[in-house]
């Protein structure tokens, strides 16, 4: 169910050092999966015709506190967005995370939360008021599942960003690995520097760039989508910004 959100909630973005421009969604949604879990969404409309990008959350966290500082720009360049909170995250960075707040007993793993990501892009291809081309973002453990997502549906997704792709642990059996050689599309990994000490994010590396893929290491970074925000890394962030921006605009340039 689709509702206009009432302007009790705002994502402020800090421009230099007094500026503040505030953005709320357009709308809010519910999506179920296909294992019927409920997930709650936002909608930042910019056109019907504009690209759309989708964000997902790093483990721990939600889409309105770990992005509230990187939808104003995304949206300011002229991309529609939509962000979901997925079954697993929690309040990192602010905000709760709206679908594990309704979920009774959540024993869902990361893996399983490749459902939502599914059933999300299932929403965006089916919008008819989203008719652009779509990229999908992820973060950490997100960033695994949505390179999966993109390799898994190449007629419908342009591109993918992975920033701080998860692989060990809980990612044991959802690894991106495998989906990195039958990827034809543009994919773009991206890592903090201190990151790069770790001996498997190094081979993790080593594997993308022998499929041709894109990498980029953030110097200053910090884990998942926030080496994007200057308040997080304690420093500025433009150059990882500017290669975001020049890796998505190089995609639709080739459409």
């Amino acid at each position: 169910m689709k509702k206009i959100v009432l302007a009790l909630w705002f994502l402020v973005l800090a421009v230099g050092c007094d500026q503040k421009i505030e953005i709320q969604p357009n709308y809010d949604f519910t999506l179920t999966t296909v294992d019927s879990v409920q997930i709650f969404g936002d909608e930042y409309m910019t056109s019907s015709d504009a690209p759309t990008i989708i964000l997902f959350h790093q483990g721990g966290s939600n889409a309105r506190g770990e992005y509230g500082s990187i939808i104003p720009r995304l949206v300011d360049e002229g991309f529609n967005v939509i962000t979901v909170d997925q079954r697993r995250g929690g309040q990192t960075y602010g905000s709760y995370n709206r679908t594990v707040e309704n979920i009774e007993i959540n024993e869902y793993s990361y893996c399983d939360a490749y459902e939502d990501l599914t059933s999300t892009l299932d929403y965006v291809i089916s919008n008819e008021s989203l008719t652009g081309e779509v990229i999908v973002w992820g973060s950490s453990y997100s960033a695994s599942l949505a390179i999966q997502l993109a390799a898994k549906n190449q007629d419908k997704i342009s591109g993918a960003l992975a920033f701080s792709p998860a692989s060990g642990g809980p990612m044991a059996s959802c690894k991106p690995d495998e989906y990195l050689e039958v990827l034809e599309l543009p994919l773009l990994v991206l890592r903090p520097t201190g990151e790069m000490e770790i001996e498997s994010v190094q081979r993790q590396f080593e594997l993308v760039e022998s499929f041709g893929h894109q990498t980029y290491v953030a110097d200053p970074g910090v884990h998942g989508s926030s080496m994007l925000v200057q308040s997080r890394t304690g420093a500025e962030a433009g150059e990882s910004w500017n290669t975001v921006l020049e890796f998505i605009n190089s995609i639709l340039n080739e459409q």
